[in-house]
């Protein structure tokens, strides 16, 4: 790894952005960390790499302390227990803009985000404020899931669209990178969601302020490795945040078109 990421001295083409960091949140992932860390460090050698490990029982912490130790642009972050995707994302966040980076990027240990389709995704965030990888746009794809998961994130997808008026194909996505500005400006102090529903969240705070959320067609390989986080939970969890979430922006709209009606009738 380290001899990959010294070969490599062409300036990158979204170096104006600021350092990148590829925060990884782990979870009993020993067999994919290794792997997923190599393909990055080659897709991307400019990158710093963040694994965010939840005290995993499979021993992924310490494999990642070794990769640490090999590498200088590997770092670890250790929690003490495992308390969702969206916890520990924050206190990536967090750590990250403590640091300075001024890119920061999700994605997940198992591989099925392709390191390789970060570039592309780098270089439309130089023109955006947010870039999601996207299955359900033209140019994305799908290999080895169930039908119920694609029913699951379509569904998710065209529920939030619906409730929340936010046109993007693939809002449950997790492979996406952010402008450290983007992070600072939507409040994550009040962020208390996690799985699906956190990325739904960050994806709605960006759109509703203001900022610039595009879209970049990518591969989503199901994990070959490892037992999925996804359950019937952390759905249940989005369909019904997103839904309240939508409740109260429809309220609110409502509430703003009577007050704007009062007062153009007692002018």
């Amino acid at each position: 790894m380290t001899e990959t990421a010294s070969n490599a001295t062409a300036t990158p083409e979204w170096a104006e952005l600021g350092k990148v960091l590829v925060i990884i949140p782990t979870y009993n992932e020993a067999e994919n960390v290794i792997p997923i860390v190599q393909r990055l460090r080659a897709a991307v050698p400019d990158a710093d790499i963040l694994i965010a490990d939840d005290n995993s029982p499979d021993g992924t912490g310490r494999i990642a302390d070794d990769l640490a130790a090999s590498d200088e642009q590997v770092h670890v972050l250790h929690r003490r227990a495992k308390e969702g995707l969206g916890a520990t994302y924050l206190a990536s966040f967090a750590w990250g803009l403590e640091h300075g980076y001024g890119v920061l990027v999700e994605h997940d240990a198992d591989g099925s985000h392709q390191p390789e389709q970060l570039p592309s995704m780098l270089r439309a965030l130089k023109d955006a404020d947010m870039v999601k990888g996207s299955r359900w746009v033209p140019g994305g794809s799908i290999k080895n899931w169930p039908w119920h998961r694609k029913f699951i994130s379509l569904g998710g997808s065209l529920w939030s669209r619906i409730m929340l008026g936010i046109p993007l194909r693939d809002i449950t996505g997790g492979f996406t990178a952010f402008r450290a500005d983007t992070l600072r400006g939507i409040d994550l102090d009040t962020v208390e969601s996690a799985g699906y529903a956190f990325q739904i969240d960050l994806a709605r705070r960006a759109v509703e302020r203001g900022f610039r959320v595009v879209e970049v067609p990518i591969e989503f390989i199901e994990r070959e490795r490892g037992d999925s986080k996804m359950s019937s939970g952390i759905a249940v969890e989005a369909a019904l945040l997103t839904t309240r979430w939508g409740v109260a922006k429809r309220g609110q709209q409502v509430k703003n078109y009577l007050g704007f009606h009062k007062r153009r009738a007692s002018k």
